[in-house]
């Protein structure tokens, strides 16, 4: 049996821009409806969303028949839920909270076998190997697997440098809304000091070899995004979009009636 191909990394590598959508609800129905789309690819956020080992496995199965890459964001950078995670099947991590450069070596390292990481070895039990039916899957993994960390704080953004130099990180996705409270603008992620901050990260993560990463619904703004030299961007969240979408409908029949609101910016 053939081991899967990061795709998501390689077009990273080839510096083609990837377009990708938020899951949030935890559902595996909706996360079918959405990876029928045509994203490039989908995250699957156990930080934020109501997911758990056993959600996030059967979103996989369920995002599995068709063209898009899952990612994955955990609740922290644990390194034995990182293991656990990867023994699911999932090649690439977006890790939260990022602050320094001897974090981003230590998921590095929980991410790769010994004697280049800690990653556990039991692959035979595992969805990742096809229970044992990938010949060499333990020698061959290291190279598909991707790591993305999130830098969404003063610390984190000022080490970003030092991030940068991690051999092992992937790339970099800031994280607008904490970014914003860390600097003292809470509920403002498109402050213009934070914007400003964002297109400066983005320029030096791709001047450093890495992908740049945001998540956010403001068509204009991701224009300045991408214009920046982001290589993966997020445009929306299926639960605001639903959110959206429900208010808009019941507007159309009770004028002023309508709960939810616009998807707002992110």
């Amino acid at each position: 049996m053939e081991m899967p191909v990061n795709r998501f990394k390689k077009a990273l590598q080839a510096d083609c821009r990837q377009i990708g959508l938020w899951l949030g609800l935890g559902e595996t129905f909706s996360a079918e409806i959405c990876a029928g789309a045509g994203f490039d690819w989908l995250l699957i956020d156990a930080e934020h969303g109501p997911n758990d080992l056993r959600s996030i496995l059967a979103q996989l199965q369920a995002i599995a028949p068709y063209p898009v890459q899952p990612v994955v964001r955990p609740p922290q950078g644990d390194h034995v839920l990182i293991k656990q995670l990867l023994e699911t099947g999932v090649q690439t991590l977006l890790v939260p909270m990022v602050d320094s450069a001897e974090q981003a070596r230590g998921l590095v390292e929980a991410m790769r076998y010994p004697p280049a990481g800690i990653r556990g070895v039991g692959s035979a039990l595992a969805r990742a190997s096809r229970w044992g039916r990938i010949d060499d899957y333990a020698h061959r993994a290291d190279a598909e697997m991707c790591l993305l960390v999130q830098v969404e704080t003063r610390a984190g953004y000022e080490s970003l440098d030092r991030i940068l130099a991690v051999d092992g990180v992937d790339g970099v996705f800031f994280g607008s809304a904490d970014l914003a409270a860390s600097y003292g603008h809470l509920g403002q992620s498109t402050h213009p000091r934070i914007v400003a901050a964002i297109e400066d990260g983005l320029r030096r993560t791709r001047a450093a070899g890495k992908a740049g990463g945001v998540l956010c619904s403001d068509r204009q703004l991701n224009e300045r995004y991408l214009a920046a030299g982001a290589g993966f961007v997020a445009v929306g969240v299926d639960a605001l979009l639903l959110s959206a979408a429900t208010g808009a409908l019941l507007d159309c029949y009770k004028p002023g009636h309508g709960a939810g609101g616009a998807p707002g910016t992110y």
